[in-house]
């Protein structure tokens, strides 16, 4: 016997949940189909008693500009708090680690000018690019097929200069999209640092994408909307294996024998794990060839508890920085919760490390990551944790990875246009589909409303121009400017300094020839 329902959600993330509440909100009467046995997608709150009573081992972060995520958590009453970066952080390079002050800069003060003016340049380039690119269409950039032909690897090879700068680079871009250069286009990567409001946004602690955690974890914002809907509006362990569709209706089957009759379909799941479900008939040829090029980046989160935070007695905050190739940890951050208690580090694992490292025992992985903290704080309490919890997004069989979709060099241009567009009855959520924050949770609400509206709009409800709506800045948070110096705006690049001097030298040798030949009445 079949359900008949208005709407059907494929998804239980924030995504699927955000569009099934704002539908439901409009009279609609939609259900939510979820794979796994929880909502939440890929965010994953843990209760434990040793990591503080919880532990967030999915997407956690929110800050400034992330208005529509913190807008949802405000109205269920979930607080966040501040991610502190108050004392020295390190930096990690060439076997040693070097303590810095925040205060000095986002990175520490190289004795090498030509290495800062080289990272200095690199994020101006990343925010030049971007400011070509449209937010909600990558692919009508003006140079959009040539940067989509080129990799981010080819990329950095042709515009740093120094080995420092090339490393940078290299583990910037692997710890923030969780994949390496090579794998990911030049089109796709300055679209998602641009839509992510700019270089030092997307990467920050302080006024930043890394600012602040929910209190109680982040899944909490899934469960409360799960509970706003009801559970009998919101199906676990619902696998849709097939989805078929007419002029009339859409007909979707699951995995357990259940059937679903709807007008409307809603797909809020990862590109990728589209290509999962059979469609009858067949989605369009360059949908098809899009999802087929939609893999997961790579990464396991981990996270090490100890006694206490030797690190604030050593003057530390907790945070480092590594472009050292040898070490497996690219970023850390104190994750103790804000009120003292469960003292902890974190750390992402990502991109080839995390490949390597799902070849290694667990106890193999702790140490490895221990040996790194030890290092970098010069501590030998690090080799001692009391508590260890670890998620590997990549073994996830209905999400496939994290954080976020990654699309190889000539995808984005050729088939990106397809991401958003309906298929019949079928339209396309998820956060991947965003056009703020897109692989955050973020996009993931933007990316909900916004596919709730488009059915909202094909009934009449709304006008077409109201499909995209713009998020009020949040009061509780608002986007401090990001500063930058004089110097840092207008330096010059390692290259083009490298060429002033070779001019100063040859002009005032010359000079000096000059003068020698005069004193000598030769001239």
């Amino acid at each position: 016997m079949a359900h008949h329902k208005d709407i059907v959600v494929v998804g239980g993330g924030i995504s699927g949940l955000c569009t099934a509440n704002l539908l439901e909100e409009n009279g609609f009467n939609v259900v939510v189909l979820e794979a796994t046995r929880c909502v939440g997608g890929r965010t994953y709150t843990i209760q434990d008693s040793n990591c503080g009573d919880y532990v967030d081992l999915g997407g956690s972060y929110v800050g400034p500009t992330q208005d529509r995520i913190l807008r949802v958590a405000r109205q269920f009453g979930i607080k966040n708090y501040k991610i502190i970066e108050d004392a020295k952080l390190v930096w990690v390079q060439k076997g040693k680690f070097y303590p810095y002050i925040p205060a000095e800069g986002y990175y520490p003060r190289f004795w090498n000018p030509f290495v800062w003016l080289d990272i200095n340049n690199i994020g101006r380039q990343w925010d030049f690019i971007g400011s070509t690119i449209p937010s909600s269409a990558p692919w009508e950039c003006p140079n959009a097929e040539e940067l989509d032909k080129m990799t981010m690897q080819q990329w950095i090879d042709e515009n740093t200069w120094t080995k420092t700068g090339n490393r940078f680079c290299t583990h910037m871009i692997s710890q923030i999209l969780t994949a390496e250069p090579h794998e990911m286009s030049v089109l796709f990567f300055m679209w998602y640092i641009k839509q992510c409001d700019g270089f030092l946004r997307t990467f920050s602690a302080e006024n930043g994408g890394q600012e602040r955690k929910f209190i109680g974890g982040s899944q909490q914002i899934s469960l409360r909307l799960q509970d706003k809907l009801g559970k009998d509006k919101v199906i676990l362990n619902s696998v849709v294996i097939t989805i078929e569709q007419n002029d009339d209706e859409a007909v979707v089957k699951t995995l357990g024998g259940e059937i679903y009759k709807s007008r409307y379909v809603v797909m809020a799941i990862p590109p990728g794990m589209i290509q999962r479900i059979n469609f009858m008939p067949p989605l369009p040829p360059l949908r098809n060839q899009l999802i087929a090029r939609a893999p997961m980046g790579s990464v396991l989160k981990c996270i090490v508890y100890y006694k206490t935070q030797f690190w604030r007695k050593k003057g530390f905050c907790g945070s480092t920085w590594s472009i050292d190739p040898e070490f497996p940890i690219k970023w850390s951050f104190d994750d103790t919760k804000p009120d003292g208690t469960a003292p902890a580090l974190i750390t992402f694992i990502t991109a080839n490390k995390a490949r390597e490292f799902c070849a290694l025992t667990k106890d193999q992985r702790i140490n490895k990551i221990c040996q790194y903290f030890a290092k970098a704080f010069d501590s030998s309490e690090a080799l001692y944790p009391v508590y260890y919890v670890e998620k590997n997004w990549m073994e996830e069989p209905y999400v496939g990875g994290c954080y976020t979709t990654v699309f190889h060099p000539g995808t984005l241009y050729r088939y990106g246009r397809e991401l958003r567009k309906p298929v019949g009855c079928i339209h396309f959520g998820g956060t991947e589909t965003a056009s703020k924050w897109a692989g955050y949770m973020d996009g993931a609400v933007e990316s909900g409303e916004r596919a709730a509206r488009e059915i909202l709009y094909k009934e009449g409800k709304i006008r077409k121009e109201e499909i995209w709506q713009d998020e009020p800045e949040s009061k509780e948070i608002p986007a401090a400017p990001l500063k930058s110096t004089f110097l840092e705006r207008n330096a010059p690049t390692a290259s083009g300094f490298y060429t002033f001097l070779k001019r100063m030298v040859l002009t005032g040798a010359l000079t000096a020839l000059m003068v020698t030949l005069k004193k000598k009445s030769l001239l």
